[in-house]
């Protein structure tokens, strides 16, 4: 971990990244291979973590996931002379699962739930009893104003929910002329740092949600655009996506068309599946660049759900006869 730290430090991985490898160290692999003598470590003892992990139910992605860990801690022992070599891994077979991303009508029911919810107390209000303290503070338990506009906000522009919780109003500047748009510079996500553009929705969302913020004090260049009252960021992204999870059990929507359980995620993913279907002539590399992800990452989430019959007509298209 230390010299993952390091890593941090040189900026070759986020923290966040260098903190989940803490966490499954601690959760998963020392309890269950902690006690083993590093020169004793063998293909079963990897087969017993694959196992284990099964039995919890995490996803072939997930397991894989902690097998690159795993080996990590392996190459650091052989680098250290701790180990002569590492033991040979078992191979797990990761299926891609795409997030559960909305179609318009669902998208338009969920803003619909979310505004139709504003002011409202949460049910979790009603079960505390008189002094039961709750993860959320009993005054924020209220529907906020600002959900529908995240919702909109997300699928005009892309951007992640680990995105929301750093955005600023100085990272917003707003674009018009030949077209009207968002010009996002946000900080840097998954090593891209490119600006992001929106779609023209998004621009009417940020600008009520300025005015909005600008009533209650806020609304500053060093101001967070969502829940900017709450200091602790990862904890206004809970909130967040609490409510969120509120406006999907309203609807019924908290699963996918394949059974995934739906989150602020899902947003972008929409965003993303809404451009490959109706974004005329959108080309992958454009697409990707701009949600500052890859084309290989399109293809395999976000495109891998469209059929061909969902843009027949650019099938069946035909460019002019040539003079």
């Amino acid at each position: 971990m230390q010299a993952e730290a390091a890593r941090v430090q040189r900026g070759e991985i986020g923290r966040a990244t260098w903190q989940v490898m803490g966490n499954r160290l601690r959760a998963h692999i020392v309890p269950l291979l902690g006690d083993l003598p590093a020169q004793s470590l063998a293909t079963s003892d990897v087969q017993r973590l694959i196992d284990h992990l099964g039995e919890q139910g995490f996803t072939s992605t997930t397991i894989a996931q902690y097998l690159v860990l795993l080996r990590k801690v392996v190459m650091h022992g052989v680098h250290t002379g701790v180990l002569r070599e590492a033991p040979l891994f078992p191979k797990v077979k990761v299926r891609s699962q795409p997030r559960g991303s909305f179609s318009v009508s669902e998208y338009r029911t969920i803003v619909a739930t979310a505004r139709s919810l504003r002011g409202h107390s949460h049910p979790v209000l009603d079960r505390l009893s008189s002094g039961e303290r709750f993860w959320i503070a009993r005054e924020l338990l209220v529907m906020p104003n600002e959900l529908p506009w995240l919702i909109r906000w997300m699928v005009n522009t892309f951007v992640r929910p680990s995105d929301i919780k750093l955005m600023k109003h100085k990272h917003i500047e707003v674009v018009r002329g030949k077209h009207v748009y968002l010009r996002m510079n946000l900080p840097e996500t998954k090593r891209h740092s490119q600006p992001i553009v929106s779609l023209r929705p998004a621009v009417r969302v940020y600008e009520c949600l300025l005015a909005c913020r600008r009533e209650h004090g806020f609304g500053a260049a060093e101001d967070y655009i969502f829940l900017p009252q709450l200091k602790n960021r990862e904890h206004a992204l809970a909130v967040l996506n609490f409510f969120f999870h509120w406006v999907l059990e309203k609807t019924g929507l908290e699963k996918g068309p394949l059974g995934q359980s739906r989150t602020l995620y899902c947003l972008r993913h929409t965003a993303i599946t809404l451009r490959l279907l109706y974004g005329q002539g959108i080309d992958m590399l454009t697409l990707a660049r701009n949600a500052r992800t890859s084309v290989n990452m399109i293809e395999r989430f976000y495109a891998s759900v469209l059929s061909g019959e969902m843009n027949v007509g650019l099938l069946q298209s035909r460019r002019g006869r040539m003079s």
